[in-house]
């Protein structure tokens, strides 16, 4: 199935004045540390699904001494990524390739960790990637995520309005649910863990500067229009993350003996 891509210039602008040049998830770096926490991945070789712009992949080769393979379904942001990992001098811990949806093109057993930030979120057949996932780990690896899920039942009129401005494709699926389909995957002791409290204060907080501080950059990066979207899209994500029906979970899973 050809894939559209979803991430305009506009919304790039938008997330690398909230979130940091290059990130394309809250949290910057820490949230990086946090999903790794724990692992020693010096020399190791780690697959991130979704690379985005390559800021995760990158500080991951500088701070953590991994070797990553980034891949990403769209073209202009792999091309972002392979840039800032030459501006950094990373070439040679750091590549990133432009995949399609479906299957991975790596051989079994090629990583010692998959990690992801936000990609499961949008794939529909999750079941079928996490199989994907355990073929190319090497036994005793690690799948390590970050993603954001829904509570049990339909959207409420909220969620819809939220997912409407957002304009991304998401397939959300609660935290039991994740966790059980990582289960019949072959995943040992799946484990999410509910990151909602410290969002839930982060997002007002993004959301309060940009539309009071960061409100004249944003209009200078996008236009009136496009600034007032992004606010707007801002005040819809706080209402869902406080309500507690749009949830941000961290999982983990292990890879044992095949």
């Amino acid at each position: 199935m050809a894939h559209t891509d979803e991430y305009d210039e506009a919304m790039l602008a938008a997330m690398d004045l909230i979130w940091g040049e290059g990130f394309m998830a809250p949290g910057g770096e820490g949230h990086v540390d946090k999903l790794v926490a724990g692992l020693s991945l010096a020399g190791r070789r780690v697959l991130d699904i979704g690379c985005g712009q390559g800021a995760p992949a990158c500080y991951l080769a500088a701070r953590h001494g991994a070797r990553v393979t980034g891949t990403d379904l769209e073209g202009h942001l792999v091309e972002r990524a392979r840039g800032r990992a030459q501006r950094l001098q990373l070439d040679d811990r750091v590549r990133f390739l432009q995949v399609a949806p479906g299957p991975l093109d790596f051989d079994d057993a090629s990583f010692d960790v998959v990690l992801s930030t936000g990609a499961f979120t949008q794939i529909e057949d999750k079941l079928a990637m996490f199989r994907e996932c355990r073929r190319v780990l090497r036994p005793g690896g690690f799948l390590r995520a970050y993603d954001w899920m829904k509570t049990d039942g339909a959207y409420s009129e909220a969620m819809c309005e939220w997912l409407a401005l957002e304009g991304l494709t998401y397939a959300m699926v609660t935290a039991g649910e994740q966790a059980a389909m990582l289960a019949e995957a072959g995943f040992s002791d799946p484990l999410v863990t509910d990151a909602s409290p410290w969002y839930r204060r982060q997002v007002r907080r993004e959301y309060e500067d940009l539309a009071g501080p960061l409100r004249p950059r944003l209009v200078a990066l996008l236009g009136e229009t496009q600034a007032a979207h992004f606010v707007d899209n801002w005040r819809a994500a706080c209402r869902v993350c406080e309500s507690g029906e749009l949830r941000q979970v961290y999982t983990t899973a292990h890879c044992g003996a095949r």
